[in-house]
Protein backbone atom coordinates (compact mmCIF):
# COMPACT_ATOMS: atom_id res chain seq x y z
CA UNK A 1 0.00 0.00 0.00
CA UNK A 2 1.34 3.43 -0.87
CA UNK A 3 0.59 6.74 0.84
CA UNK A 4 -2.83 7.76 -0.46
CA UNK A 5 -4.11 4.78 -2.40
CA UNK A 6 -4.77 1.14 -1.80
CA UNK A 7 -4.44 -1.74 -4.21
CA UNK A 8 -7.79 -3.59 -4.34
CA UNK A 9 -6.01 -6.90 -3.73
CA UNK A 10 -5.16 -5.70 -0.20
CA UNK A 11 -8.82 -5.94 0.77
CA UNK A 12 -9.58 -9.28 -0.92
CA UNK A 13 -9.20 -11.52 2.15
CA UNK A 14 -10.91 -9.18 4.65
CA UNK A 15 -13.81 -8.63 2.24
CA UNK A 16 -14.24 -12.35 1.56
CA UNK A 17 -14.28 -13.12 5.30
CA UNK A 18 -16.78 -10.28 5.80
CA UNK A 19 -18.93 -11.72 3.00
CA UNK A 20 -18.83 -15.20 4.55
CA UNK A 21 -20.07 -13.77 7.85
CA UNK A 22 -22.76 -11.62 6.26
CA UNK A 23 -23.91 -14.50 4.06
CA UNK A 24 -24.14 -16.68 7.17
CA UNK A 25 -26.23 -14.03 8.90
CA UNK A 26 -28.64 -13.89 5.94
CA UNK A 27 -28.97 -17.68 6.05
CA UNK A 28 -29.37 -17.85 9.83
CA UNK A 29 -31.70 -14.91 10.22
CA UNK A 30 -33.88 -15.35 7.14
CA UNK A 31 -33.99 -19.13 6.68
CA UNK A 32 -33.57 -20.29 10.31
CA UNK A 33 -35.49 -17.60 12.22
CA UNK A 34 -37.83 -15.57 10.01
CA UNK A 35 -39.04 -18.23 7.54
CA UNK A 36 -38.19 -21.15 9.87
CA UNK A 37 -37.55 -23.41 6.88
CA UNK A 38 -34.75 -25.19 8.65
CA UNK A 39 -32.46 -25.13 11.66
CA UNK A 40 -28.87 -26.29 11.82
CA UNK A 41 -29.74 -29.85 12.87
CA UNK A 42 -33.35 -30.11 11.63
CA UNK A 43 -32.69 -32.99 9.20
CA UNK A 44 -30.47 -35.10 11.44
CA UNK A 45 -31.39 -38.68 12.17
CA UNK A 46 -32.57 -39.51 8.64
CA UNK A 47 -29.21 -40.69 7.29
CA UNK A 48 -26.07 -42.50 8.41
CA UNK A 49 -23.81 -39.67 9.65
CA UNK A 50 -24.18 -40.72 13.27
CA UNK A 51 -26.00 -37.62 14.52
CA UNK A 52 -29.16 -38.33 16.52
CA UNK A 53 -32.48 -36.90 15.42
CA UNK A 54 -33.40 -33.44 16.70
CA UNK A 55 -36.90 -32.86 15.33
CA UNK A 56 -38.12 -29.28 15.57
CA UNK A 57 -41.64 -30.37 16.55
CA UNK A 58 -40.48 -31.47 20.01
CA UNK A 59 -39.31 -29.18 22.80
CA UNK A 60 -35.95 -30.98 23.31
CA UNK A 61 -35.38 -31.04 19.52
CA UNK A 62 -36.20 -27.36 19.15
CA UNK A 63 -33.98 -26.52 22.13
CA UNK A 64 -31.02 -28.37 20.59
CA UNK A 65 -31.62 -26.75 17.19
CA UNK A 66 -31.88 -23.31 18.81
CA UNK A 67 -28.58 -23.91 20.63
CA UNK A 68 -26.83 -24.92 17.41
CA UNK A 69 -28.41 -22.03 15.47
CA UNK A 70 -26.98 -19.74 18.16
CA UNK A 71 -23.52 -21.31 17.85
CA UNK A 72 -23.78 -20.86 14.08
CA UNK A 73 -24.54 -17.17 14.64
CA UNK A 74 -21.52 -16.86 16.93
CA UNK A 75 -19.31 -18.21 14.13
CA UNK A 76 -20.82 -15.79 11.58
CA UNK A 77 -20.43 -12.89 14.03
CA UNK A 78 -16.77 -13.79 14.58
CA UNK A 79 -16.30 -13.91 10.79
CA UNK A 80 -17.78 -10.41 10.43
CA UNK A 81 -15.61 -9.06 13.25
CA UNK A 82 -12.52 -10.74 11.79
CA UNK A 83 -13.23 -9.34 8.33
CA UNK A 84 -13.76 -5.85 9.73
CA UNK A 85 -10.63 -6.05 11.91
CA UNK A 86 -8.49 -7.17 8.97
CA UNK A 87 -10.02 -4.51 6.77
CA UNK A 88 -9.36 -1.83 9.35
CA UNK A 89 -5.78 -3.04 9.90
CA UNK A 90 -5.07 -2.83 6.18
CA UNK A 91 -6.64 0.57 5.52
CA UNK A 92 -6.53 2.54 8.76
CA UNK A 93 -5.25 5.60 6.95
CA UNK A 94 -7.67 5.18 4.10
CA UNK A 95 -11.22 4.80 5.32
CA UNK A 96 -12.88 7.52 3.22
CA UNK A 97 -13.79 6.12 -0.16
CA UNK A 98 -13.21 2.47 0.62
CA UNK A 99 -16.83 1.81 1.61
CA UNK A 100 -17.99 2.58 -1.94
CA UNK A 101 -15.20 0.59 -3.57
CA UNK A 102 -16.21 -2.15 -6.01
CA UNK A 103 -13.26 -4.15 -4.65
CA UNK A 104 -14.75 -4.29 -1.16
CA UNK A 105 -18.30 -5.16 -2.20
CA UNK A 106 -17.26 -7.46 -5.03
CA UNK A 107 -15.10 -9.54 -2.75
CA UNK A 108 -17.80 -9.47 -0.05
CA UNK A 109 -20.25 -10.96 -2.59
CA UNK A 110 -17.66 -13.61 -3.44
CA UNK A 111 -17.44 -14.43 0.28
CA UNK A 112 -21.21 -14.69 0.58
CA UNK A 113 -21.31 -16.99 -2.43
CA UNK A 114 -18.51 -19.12 -0.98
CA UNK A 115 -20.50 -19.39 2.26
CA UNK A 116 -23.52 -20.67 0.30
CA UNK A 117 -21.41 -23.16 -1.65
CA UNK A 118 -19.54 -24.59 1.35
CA UNK A 119 -22.55 -24.60 3.68
CA UNK A 120 -24.79 -26.03 0.95
CA UNK A 121 -22.40 -28.78 -0.12
CA UNK A 122 -21.36 -29.78 3.40
CA UNK A 123 -24.57 -29.38 5.43
CA UNK A 124 -27.25 -29.99 2.79
CA UNK A 125 -25.62 -32.62 0.59
CA UNK A 126 -22.72 -34.37 2.36
CA UNK A 127 -23.90 -34.39 5.98
CA UNK A 128 -27.62 -33.89 5.33
CA UNK A 129 -28.06 -32.22 8.74
CA UNK A 130 -30.59 -29.79 7.27
CA UNK A 131 -32.01 -28.66 3.95
CA UNK A 132 -33.00 -25.21 2.76
CA UNK A 133 -36.61 -26.31 2.89
CA UNK A 134 -37.51 -29.87 3.76
CA UNK A 135 -40.28 -31.61 1.90
CA UNK A 136 -41.12 -32.85 -1.55
CA UNK A 137 -38.89 -30.37 -3.38
CA UNK A 138 -35.98 -30.20 -0.91
CA UNK A 139 -33.39 -31.16 -3.54
CA UNK A 140 -34.56 -28.32 -5.79
CA UNK A 141 -34.31 -25.85 -2.88
CA UNK A 142 -30.83 -27.14 -2.00
CA UNK A 143 -29.67 -26.88 -5.61
CA UNK A 144 -31.18 -23.39 -5.86
CA UNK A 145 -29.13 -22.39 -2.80
CA UNK A 146 -25.98 -23.66 -4.54
CA UNK A 147 -26.90 -21.82 -7.75
CA UNK A 148 -27.39 -18.63 -5.75
CA UNK A 149 -23.89 -19.19 -4.33
CA UNK A 150 -22.45 -19.59 -7.83
CA UNK A 151 -24.30 -16.44 -8.97
CA UNK A 152 -23.01 -14.43 -5.98
CA UNK A 153 -19.43 -15.53 -6.68
CA UNK A 154 -19.86 -14.63 -10.36
CA UNK A 155 -21.42 -11.23 -9.72
CA UNK A 156 -18.90 -10.48 -6.98
CA UNK A 157 -16.02 -11.45 -9.26
CA UNK A 158 -17.37 -9.19 -12.01
CA UNK A 159 -17.86 -6.28 -9.59
CA UNK A 160 -14.36 -6.53 -8.09
CA UNK A 161 -12.85 -6.69 -11.61
CA UNK A 162 -14.09 -3.11 -12.15
CA UNK A 163 -12.01 -1.93 -9.21
CA UNK A 164 -8.94 0.11 -9.73
CA UNK A 165 -6.61 1.55 -7.15
CA UNK A 166 -8.74 3.36 -4.61
CA UNK A 167 -7.54 6.97 -4.50
CA UNK A 168 -8.13 8.03 -0.95
CA UNK A 169 -7.46 11.70 -1.54
CA UNK A 170 -9.88 12.04 -4.41
CA UNK A 171 -12.93 14.18 -3.70
CA UNK A 172 -15.57 12.36 -1.71
CA UNK A 173 -18.66 12.63 -3.93
CA UNK A 174 -21.98 11.57 -2.49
Amino acid sequence: MTGTSIDPTHIRLPAIILGVGLGGFVDGIVLHQVLQWHHLLSSTGDDNIGVPAYPVDTVPGLQMNTLWDGLFHVVTWVAVLTGLALLYARVTRSRGRLWRSPALWGWALVGWGLFNLVEGIVNHHLLGIHHVRSGPHQTAWDLGFLLLGVALVGVGWAVQRRATTVDLRAPDRR
